[in-house]
């Protein structure tokens, strides 16, 4: 789970922070800051690491400010055909991921109450949640053939017929989805047994329910864009994926012509992505808030802001007032620094374009960020806890089954502990972090393009978003090295 495999680290101050990036004085960094599963030997000072990543996100913006405005465009457009493929075995897909779904829903309420041998925690925290992300970020949108609604709703829709839906009204958006994600980070970094394989079965096969039921009254697509969060999340992080899937046409004929498959730059489908409504511009960075809050809440400088001593932290129970808060307003200061950056370039760039416009469009540069912090957050617990899943998943009711010769396999804690590990590890964790602002910088630029034509506009009204990026650079790599507890 996550936090769980976090190590300490050397702390360090931060005190040259103002004299490094001159003026982020006047933003509230430390809410933005970003988590992640701590290395545990700094082979360089840490400052090293903060002012190498943060002159390279700034070197990125220079370097894209004095290009022709055309080459950023060429780039994103460069496609790499491979192959095409139906969507005829998705529903079936979709009816297995279901089955497994009900068994580890069964697994949670009447297997092993051990987190660490029960499939369900393991599987929704570990492998959904860290891995299949992941996966959805590099792959495309996978999560549309595995979800366990799909199959499900196709079955119903085939024995009852078409019915009436009633069609949300627009001013509804994706608040739904909003909200229940926030539910859904609540319950995982403030609840205090999110890991109880009895209680999350509870709360995941509720939601199931609810989201299948919203699906049959507002329909399977209307409701999965606009309320089910996993979802929108996911579909989100595929626009992200070195993968593109074309929609194919249909002849006449043809029920199903398929779609093509092609090769494309990370990041590419967020060039022409459409402005996203205020609804969906609060998601995304409530995403990224939340991964955010995740790392800062376990810091010794967030213990300390409530007299807690951070070697004898009293439990989740004791401190569910502070987490709430903390969650809430780690959400509302880095929605408020993010406005502000977008208010100062739109002035700086003297553009007409209203302020919902230019966030809507600008906020799809966050998507990297968002998935780089994910990676880099829960990579010790994806390398350790993935490895419990694989050995769980052999045995899912405790009863001494090795369905997939799995089950009494060695666990290599090592992979996240020790000198050698803490090398590979925290580079990897740094670098991830590094490269995701670069090319959230890249997307940016390609985004500013499309409000402001001339050149010297778009690299004007970046500014501000790059000062922003450039902290949230700093503050990420100071979070992997600073001391936690857990």
């Amino acid at each position: 789970m996550s936090g769980r495999t976090e190590g300490g680290a050397v702390e360090r101050r931060l005190g040259w922070l103002a004299l490094l990036i001159p003026g982020l004085a006047f933003l509230p960094t430390p809410a933005f800051a970003h988590a992640s599963d701590r290395g545990h030997v700094l082979l360089l000072p840490t400052g090293y690491y903060v002012a190498g990543g943060a002159l390279a996100v700034a070197a990125s913006f220079l370097v894209l400010a004095l290009l022709p405005a055309d080459v950023p465009a060429r780039f994103w457009r460069r496609r790499l055909p491979l192959f095409a493929f139906g969507d005829g075995a998705r529903a079936i897909v979709s009816l297995i991921s279901f089955a497994g779904f009900a068994i580890l829903i069964a697994a949670g309420l009447f297997g092993s109450r051990d987190p660490l041998s029960n499939p369900l925690p393991l599987t929704v925290w570990t492998l959904l949640w860290v891995g299949l992300v992941l996966l959805q970020g590099l792959f495309g949108n996978l999560w549309s053939w595995v979800n366990p609604w799909y199959g499900p709703w196709r079955v119903v829709s085939r024995l009852f017929g078409k019915r009436e839906t009633w069609r949300p009204p627009p001013w509804l958006g994706c608040w739904p989805a909003v909200v229940l994600f926030f539910a859904f980070a609540w319950f995982e970094l403030i609840d205090p047994a999110p890991a109880d394989p009895a209680r999350l079965a509870w709360a995941a096969g509720l939601y199931w329910l609810l989201s299948f039921a919203a699906m049959l009254v507002f329909g399977y697509r209307d409701w999965s864009r606009r309320g089910e969060f996993l979802t929108f999340f996911l579909a989100m992080v595929a626009r992200f994926a070195l993968l593109e899937r074309n929609e194919g046409r249909r002849n006449a004929g043809e029920r199903n012509a398929g779609g093509r498959l092609s090769l494309c730059w990370p990041g590419a489908k967020l060039s022409d992505a459409a402005p996203l409504s205020l609804s969906g511009i609060a998601f995304l960075l409530l995403a990224l808030s939340s991964v955010s809050f995740d790392g800062l809440s376990k810091t010794f400088f967030w213990l300390g802001l409530f007299g807690i001593n951070p070697l004898e932290v009293p439990g989740r129970t004791a401190v569910i007032g502070i987490g709430t808060v903390g969650l809430v307003l780690t959400f509302v200061l880095l929605a408020a620094a993010f406005i502000l950056a977008i208010v100062f370039g739109q002035h700086l760039a003297g553009s007409q374009h209203s302020l919902r416009q230019a966030a809507g469009l600008l906020v799809w540069s966050i998507v990297p960020i968002a998935l780089a912090y994910h990676v880099a957050h829960y990579l010790t617990a994806l390398l350790v806890d993935g490895q419990y899943a694989v050995a769980a998943l052999s045995d899912p009711f405790a009863l001494g089954w090795n369905l997939f010769g799995t089950a009494g396999m060695q666990i290599e804690a090592g992979v996240a502990a020790g000198a050698g590990s803490a090398w590979w590890l925290w580079n990897i964790q740094a670098g991830v972090i590094i490269i995701g602002h670069m090319l959230a910088v890249l997307v940016a630029h390609g985004l500013a393009w499309r409000l402001h034509p001339v050149p010297a506009g778009a690299a004007l009204s970046q500014f501000p978003l790059t000062v922003l990026m450039i902290a949230y650079t700093v503050f990420g790599l100071w979070l992997l090295a600073t001391p936690s507890a857990g």
